[in-house]
């Protein structure tokens, strides 16, 4: 073969364009020039002479180039750290489901064929390749609405993969002790550079040059909490020269979650970031892969537009949605309180933005006051709908920030996080009444009387649907020992009837 076809087609397998099948047993043989199995960089010494007799004309052409300066490893070969497994995470804040899985993005796109992937050495520690379908549209709703995606099993050294629908790829590298673990480098010699955005390395000028130079169509872009992959259409239409801003935006509205919950405070905010994502299925969800919003022109506006963000239903949205993520299991979400627990956040983040109180446009405190505290018989909040279930825990932030306590949920959450939990499924109730307690002596306040109007008290057997069936026996036991142990603390009694207080 002549040298300028030899030349142009190690040019086109680099760029992904040709997938001939690689032989696995020659590029094992041609790792001597190379420091590690990453086959990288090459090591001290290596000069021309020594980069001939290659058996793998991929390598060949990857040695030349690195000794020649005209290889760049950007992307294509790059050291990745471990993230904290759910484990470590649910060991650390009692979180762990809902965080991204596809952290270590890795700016390649892997189109349909065969690929080679160079694996450094990784002290016997487990990693993965992930390529999901973003842009996955089903047939029938009745497919499902997660996520498809193909995941390959990488081992130190040369691995051969076959991928059957091109997309982004990313490393799968969680571990129980995240911060011990040693950073892996990975080397792309084939496959396409599409890239991604990191808000602490690039500019706005970066972010549009990301989105000219795309091969995929979406692109990665994290922030500091965030990381987003929606289509690079729906970000030339509405972000074009605004990515610093889109990314600064979801990380605000996360950074005031982190706060509310007492993550900032403790000193426990985590590593892993939230994702949001696009979907062809629904308006917005949350599911095990974090949260996704339909790919049209009315949702995209909305969730890429940085101006759009912060305000309205797409801010309510983001924060509900990311509050699933957050809210604490079983202890501030027994059964009943699915759709109640993430409001927390909702409420919190979205006034701190400057939107109005949703509570209060939709008239929810009378309602809630008029339907439990004033009921006769008396009922439990748990009968009401979410928003006026909503309303004694709201109410509760509101009255302790009016009197200096306005950490009162972060600390709250701090005492839950170092507590068991009191009891899954229909036990799930006993966790209410260890709400109840930490309440009091998180804010060292005698709220018997607040929770008894609210029918925090109300005993007997109650049903409730919570994306399954709940069957609770609350006992007069249960009653009396709660007041018994609140009474026994001797607290002060609230200077106001925190049932009549509205934002």
């Amino acid at each position: 073969m002549k040298p300028a076809a030899f030349s142009l087609l190690l040019s086109l397998w680099t760029a992904g364009v040709c997938h001939a099948a690689y032989d696995l047993e020659a590029l094992r043989a041609d790792m001597a020039p190379f420091a590690d199995s990453s086959c990288s960089r090459l090591r001290d010494g290596v000069a021309a002479d020594d980069l001939n007799g290659f058996r793998s004309p991929l390598l060949e052409e990857v040695a030349k180039g690195l000794l020649a300066g005209t290889y760049d490893t950007t992307y294509r070969a790059a050291s990745y750290e471990a993230y904290p497994s759910p484990r470590a995470l649910d060991r650390a804040i009692k979180l762990g489901d809902g965080f991204s899985r596809y952290e270590n993005i890795t700016g390649m796109y892997l189109d349909e064929g065969e690929h080679v992937v160079l694996v450094g050495p990784t002290e016997g520690r487990q990693i993965a390749l992930l390529i999901p379908d973003w842009m996955y549209k089903p047939a029938e709703r009745t497919e499902g609405w997660g996520l498809r995606r193909q995941k390959f099993e990488l081992e130190e050294g040369p691995n051969l993969i076959r991928v059957k629908k091109g997309g982004n790829a990313y490393l799968s590298y969680y571990e129980d002790d995240a911060d011990a673990a040693p950073a892996i480098t990975v080397h792309f010699p084939t496959g396409k550079v599409n890239g991604y955005f990191d808000i602490t390395k690039h500019d706005n000028a970066d972010w549009d040059r990301l989105l000219d130079d795309a091969v995929s169509p979406v692109l990665d872009a994290r922030g500091r909490h965030i990381q987003v992959a929606y289509p690079v259409e729906w970000f030339n239409e509405y972000a074009r020269g605004k990515g610093v801003e889109l990314i600064k935006a979801y990380d605000k509205i996360l950074h005031h979650h982190y706060t509310f919950m007492g993550l900032v405070k403790y000193e426990k905010m985590p590593r892993n970031r939230i994702l949001a994502r696009v979907n062809y299925h629904f308006y917005m969800f949350r599911d095990r892969d974090g949260v996704a919003y339909r790919g049209d022109k009315k949702t995209m506006r909305k969730v890429v537009d940085p101006d759009n963000v912060t305000r309205g239903d797409a801010c309510w949205g983001f924060c509900h949605e990311a509050g699933h993520v957050l809210q604490m299991r079983p202890q501030l979400t027994w059964g009943g309180m699915t759709e109640v627990s993430c409001n927390f956040f909702s409420m919190y983040t979205t006034q701190k933005l400057g939107n109005e109180s949703r509570l209060s446009r939709q008239n929810d405190y009378e309602d809630a006051r008029r339907k439990i505290v004033e009921a006769e018989p008396k009922r439990s909040y748990l009968t009401a709908s979410s928003f006026e279930k909503l309303v004694p825990f709201w109410q509760l932030h509101l009255y302790f920030s009016r009197h200096g306590k306005p950490d009162f949920y972060a600390d709250v959450m701090e005492e839950l996080r170092n507590r068991p939990h009191a009891g899954t499924g229909n036990e799930s109730i006993r966790n209410q009444f260890q709400f109840m307690k930490v309440c009091c002596d998180v804010s060292e306040t005698d709220l018997t009387d607040f929770f008894d109007k609210w029918g925090f008290f109300w005993v007997g057997e109650l049903k409730v649907k919570d994306y399954g069936t709940y069957h609770y026996k609350i006992t007069q036991e249960m009653v009396d020992e709660t007041k018994a142990y609140i009474a026994g603390k001797n607290y002060k009694k609230p200077d106001e009837d925190i049932t009549l207080i509205e934002d």
